[in-house]
């Protein structure tokens, strides 16, 4: 299956990301990890990212675009994939139909992991992050054993400046304004499959799993 992962942050995406990797038995591709992938490398498109990097600047959505082309061709991908943080805009999901249609494929389902607001600013406003190997901590949900210490690697725990409660509403809704109208773009296909993302990780796995396989049985009858 070919298909797209989108949540508000605090929604848990990267997590369920993760599980739906092992669940379906395809590649997570992450657009972060892409690039920094690419500039490691030292690959054409790597450099072309760096300079932009190094500036300070975005980088741009053609040369996003181009790595998750570049990406999706690989054998791995020949089943499937689960394409995270890709697209975020209507000229990248444009850009990312016409290069499956090349490929004589198209995309399976868009999965909207759906929060309350109230909720997602509870879950931010408790995240904190090891500095040393960056597992993830919540002072209600997932606390560590010891307060300010990681349980993997007793690195220090800190918070990030966005994840403080005072910026985490300007977070959503500046995400809330981006992918709306991505939301409807994917919509307007019968695409989209909205998952309630409240209540334990794993209910929500669930969630998600038990619609893709309704999904795919569906295809293949």
């Amino acid at each position: 299956m070919r298909i797209v992962l989108v949540g508000p942050p605090g929604a848990g995406k990267g997590t369920q990301a993760r599980v739906l990797q092992g669940a379906l038995g395809i590649p997570q591709i992450s657009t972060g990890d892409l690039l920094r992938e690419a500039v490691r490398a030292g690959t054409t498109l790597g450099k072309k990212a760096q300079a932009f990097m190094d500036r300070g600047e975005l980088v741009p959505d053609q040369l996003v675009t181009d790595l998750v082309a570049e990406r999706i061709q690989r054998p791995d991908c020949a089943t499937g994939f689960l394409l995270d943080g890709f697209p975020r805009t209507i000229a990248q999901a444009d850009a990312l139909s016409a290069e499956l249609a090349k490929q004589k494929h198209r995309l399976d389902a868009v999965v909207s992991i759906v929060v309350p607001r109230q909720e997602l600013v509870s879950r931010l406003g408790g995240r904190w992050v090891c500095r040393s190997c960056q597992e993830m901590y919540h002072e209600v949900f997932n606390p560590p054993e010891r307060n300010g210490v990681c349980d993997s690697c007793q690195g220090e725990l800190y918070q990030r400046s966005d994840d403080k409660s005072e910026t985490v509403n300007a977070r959503l809704e500046v995400y809330e304004r981006s992918t709306a109208p991505l939301l409807s773009y994917y919509r307007e296909r019968s695409l989209l499959y909205e998952i309630d993302g409240t209540g334990k990780l794993e209910e929500v796995s669930e969630r998600i799993i038990r619609t893709l396989k309704t999904l795919r049985s569906s295809a293949g009858s």
